[in-house]
């Protein structure tokens, strides 16, 4: 998969998740791909004070990002 191919599909994986984030007042920004396995995101609004942040990033986010591109390894909050 080449860069570009898997920044769209962690795109649209972020676009999946969204509407739950803006829903609770909070959304999630796409910072950086690093060495093609390392997603970097920044939950911001309502979602940087939550409590279950983490438990969001690693159940929701990094989950539904390896469902469009296997190859990530982890996702890592920027805060």
């Amino acid at each position: 998969m080449s860069p570009e191919d898997l920044k769209l599909n962690v795109e649209k994986a972020l676009n999946e998740i969204r509407p739950f984030l803006q829903s609770d007042g909070g959304d999630i920004n796409l910072l950086s791909i690093d060495e093609g396995k390392f997603v970097k995101v920044q939950l911001v609004g309502a979602c940087t004070s939550c409590s279950v942040n983490q438990m969001t990033l690693k159940s929701g986010v990094e989950m539904t990002i390896q469902k469009y591109a296997p190859q990530i390894e982890k996702v890592i909050n920027v805060e």
